[in-house]
């Protein structure tokens, strides 16, 4: 059996420095959309409370919600504090470099996310919006999460 390994070269080893824009690029790559540690503790919360059977991200519904349950008609996202502008003191803060981008972006991400669950809700879909600072009481969680699915 052979080994090999491969190893990528970045900017910095060319001696070539990398631009703002490069760098916002490399950094916004690295930032993952789905399968985020919230989204993973909200799907093992759900299974520890019996609820299986949901699909995620799931084109056809309006937003992509991260976890739906297709036959019940309900919606969860799971949004982080800071990127989609929650009212707690994570959400609140906003970086001191660049807020000519942060302060419409996160605006942007309000805004789609009410529309989206706005579109739901006329589509006959029940929505919860779970908050990544949520996550801090487990016991919380499952209680919202139980209700939600109750309803």
């Amino acid at each position: 059996m052979v080994w090999c390994s491969v190893s990528r070269t970045s900017h910095q080893s060319s001696g070539r420095k990398e631009s703002p824009e490069e760098q916002r690029s490399r950094t916004m790559r690295a930032v993952r959309s789905k399968d985020t540690s919230p989204e993973l503790i909200v799907r093992r919360t759900l299974r520890s409370l019996g609820f299986t059977g949901y699909r995620l991200h799931h084109k056809r519904l309006t937003g992509k919600p991260d976890v739906a349950f297709l036959g019940r008609r309900k919606a969860i996202f799971v949004h982080g504090c800071f990127w989609h502008g929650h009212d707690c003191p994570r959400g609140a803060r906003i970086p001191k470099s660049n807020r000519d981008y942060w302060l419409p972006k996160i605006k942007r991400n309000r805004e789609r996310d009410k529309e989206h669950v706005a579109a739901l809700v006329e589509q006959g879909w029940s929505v919860l919006t779970v908050w990544e600072c949520d996550l801090r009481n487990t016991e919380e969680l499952a209680d919202k999460l139980r209700a939600f699915m109750a309803q």
